[in-house]
């Protein structure tokens, strides 16, 4: 199901162009080493232990850019998750987990606003669900990734709140990284807490894949004041497989079945929950945060030592792709 939504490519490179002439333009006319003596060392030192992208200046980025912060660009979704856990569940763990990572090393790291809408064509069915067709999302995060690598950064870890993401995530990672100077990883937050939450879980297979065990706990750390436990219900089987088949059944940590089958979440949950909601408990979402965020900053410090590969074309000719004919 397409929705109708319009975009003028033309217009959007257009304006594209237009920005990022500017942001070379005054990169070229005030580099960051002018700023620092202006300014002084104690604001110098105040920008780098300063984590959140959108609360610095332009010029404080150029002094990111020189001190090589990684970028954590959290992504999620608006979206269903039961009668006990809000919309923004997907969003608020994604930029949870960068956040906690930031805190532990506020002068490597620096967390970008979170892209709150993906791909969901599945679950509209319940009241709130946002969904962006596939086409529209990967541009657009290609665009904010290409916007970073162009002002001076040359890491960025893509860090997924929402299943459905995570492929597109990956192909989004994969063209910035083939396309511009800079390396970009992704990940979806869950695959970094799979050994600690099987410690500590008490549901089965298919307990912990949407609004379950898992989510549900970890909201309950960041915040409990937005959970309500007394709505949460329980149900295994949802819109990826049903309940204990070995060839499609879901869990965000125990994973997929070898089998991929995605239908309308509506025609396998009656709450929106996949999973055991009841059985989250606040020092299990510590756990499970603390997990994520210790193990994301070990491939931050892994991450920002990798160099990057060099191109090296071993064809014997290297033909001309011929050039498309316009659309005018």
């Amino acid at each position: 199901m397409a929705l109708p939504i319009t975009v003028s490519n033309t217009f959007q490179f257009t304006c594209i162009c237009i920005a990022f002439s500017l942001r070379s333009e005054h990169t070229a006319l005030h580099p960051a080493s002018q700023f620092r003596e202006r300014r002084g060392g104690s604001t110098l030192m105040a920008t780098l232990d300063t984590y959140l992208y959108d609360e610095l200046t332009w010029p404080e980025i150029n002094e990111a850019v020189e001190a090589r912060k990684v970028i954590l660009l959290p992504i999620g979704s608006t979206e269903q998750h039961g009668h006990h856990l809000p919309l923004d569940v997907d969003n608020f763990l994604a930029r949870g987990v960068c956040l906690e990572t930031a805190k532990r090393a506020p002068r490597e790291l620096l967390v970008m606003p979170t892209i709150p809408y993906g791909y969901n064509e599945h679950a509209l069915d319940f009241p709130g669900t946002i969904h962006v067709h596939y086409d529209h999302f990967i541009e657009y995060c290609l665009d904010v990734c290409k916007s970073v690598v162009h002002a001076g950064f040359d890491r960025i870890i893509i860090v997924d709140g929402h299943g459905s993401n995570e492929h597109l995530c990956e192909f989004i990672a994969r063209r910035a990284t083939l396309e511009t100077d800079g390396l970009v990883a992704s990940t979806m937050w869950t695959n970094l807490v799979i050994d600690t939450f099987e410690e500590i879980r008490d549901s089965g297979q298919g307990g912990a894949a949407h609004a379950g065990e898992l989510e549900t706990s970890a909201y309950l750390h960041l915040d409990e004041s937005k959970v309500r436990m007394d709505r949460a219900a329980d149900h295994y089987g949802g819109a990826a497989g049903r309940e204990g088949s070995r060839f499609t059944e879901v869990d965000l940590t125990k994973g997929w079945g070898p089998i991929k089958l995605v239908q309308w979440t509506s025609s396998a949950t009656p709450t929106g929950v996949s999973g055991a909601a009841t059985l989250s408990t606040k020092e299990k979402g510590r756990r499970i945060i603390n997990a994520a965020a210790d193990s994301l900053l070990e491939f931050v410090r892994e991450f920002r030592a990798m160099e990057k590969g060099e191109r090296i074309e071993h064809r014997v000719v290297v033909p001309e792709l011929p050039t498309l004919p316009s659309a005018d």
